[in-house]
């Protein structure tokens, strides 16, 4: 299995240096010419135990003053925190050149949270129903970004965060080595300790980085972002449909099944538009043969462009979904958080919703 990263794949801006929380311990080790050991008990310091690189347990004098000398301690900076009545609670992070991004924190079973983490400023890919694509793409996050939002919302947080989902603002597969680097730096038994199994990677179709992903074997879980299956619609919704074709999308999403399983197809239900019964029919023809989840969930949408379907008109569509899609599994998912525009679609990079809950941070 081929990981990311070379130690100049992590620096998207700014000093060449490296940041302690952009590499796992193996990426660590080979970018300070250090000891695996002493890579394990410096991660472990900065990212497990969330502590200064002075405080790694077992670690040479002279090991700590090299990698002082060569790593990056910048943080990012809490703006504010908005509190859903669901529990849902979104941050919003200013990064070291100014540039804003938000995480959702997802509360799981009262016992233990998900992360909703960001991969870009902004993104490029303009879908019709998301918030973020109408921001447009400002810059790639480095991997430190993606795994400093992780660090910070767990110190934040009571109750243990056991998985990450990268669904928040930007196409994770436009940046692809950095949010590998950072998923595992989020795996690592001495960085932030999360199963692999339970580390998500979102993706609206970009056929050339499946193909990648799946023939270099991560083991994060793939998502991909469908949401219609009729070209025509998809291409009204998703302007990436024009240059990677629905076809060759499920081709795709085909060989990455044949390897690695089920694959999870996220499907954004909009009333009137993607849920009457040709759809379902079209979603049986596409997929057929090719062992997928299904999750639709309501669009979110402020703007009331799009709203979500009726529940008369969500019976209808799971039903023929049964009928299209026999033995396919086909799980709703909640759309959380939306009071605080913390849910999927609606990340903007502000806290311009109405909160109620809300408080300030100065770091």
């Amino acid at each position: 299995m081929r990981r990311p990263g070379s130690p100049a794949a992590s620096l998207r801006y700014g000093a060449a240096v490296l940041h302690l929380a952009g590499q796992d311990s193996r990426g660590l080790a080979r970018a300070l010419g250090i000891d695996l050991a002493d890579a394990r008990r410096i991660l472990g310091a900065v990212v497990g135990r969330a502590r200064p690189l002075r405080e790694a347990r077992n670690v040479r004098r002279e090991v700590l003053d090299r990698v002082e000398a060569r790593c990056s301690a910048a943080r990012l900076r809490q703006l504010a925190v908005a509190d859903a009545p669901d529990g849902f609670r979104k941050y919003l992070f200013q990064l070291p050149d100014g540039a804003r991004v938000e995480a959702v924190r997802i509360p799981l079973f009262d016992t233990h949270h998900t992360l909703c983490l960001s991969s870009q400023v902004g993104c490029a890919l303009g879908c019709a129903f998301c918030a973020t694509g109408r921001l447009g793409l400002e810059r790639n996050l480095a991997a430190w970004e993606i795994v400093a939002q992780f660090l910070e919302v767990r110190a934040d947080s009571a109750r243990p965060i056991t998985g990450a989902v990268f669904m928040g603002q930007g196409e994770p597969f436009h940046n692809y080595e950095a949010v590998l680097q950072a998923a595992y730096v989020l795996c690592d038994p001495a960085g932030g300790r999360v199963d692999q199994r339970r580390i998500s990677i979102s993706t609206a179709g970009v056929i050339p980085m499946i193909r990648r992903y799946t023939a270099e074997g991560h083991k994060f879980r793939l998502c991909v972002s469908l949401n219609a299956a009729l070209p025509s619609k998809r291409a009204a919704l998703m302007p990436i449909e024009r240059g990677q074709p629905l076809g060759e999308l499920v081709d795709a999403v085909r060989e990455h099944a044949a390897r690695r399983g089920r694959v999870t197809l996220e499907y954004v239900m909009l009333a009137g538009v993607n849920v009457g019964e040709e759809d379902a029919a079209a979603l049986g023809r596409l997929l057929r043969g090719i062992p997928v989840r299904l999750n639709p969930i309501d669009v979110n949408d402020p703007t009331g462009r799009f709203a979500p379907p009726s529940p008369e008109e969500w019976t209808r569509f799971r039903d023929a979904l049964s009928r299209e899609l026999p033995g396919q599994p086909v799980v709703r998912r909640y759309s959380g958080g939306k009071e605080e525009h913390a849910a999927c679609g609606m990340l903007a990079a502000g806290m311009d919703s109405p909160a109620r809950d809300r408080r300030a941070r100065d770091r």
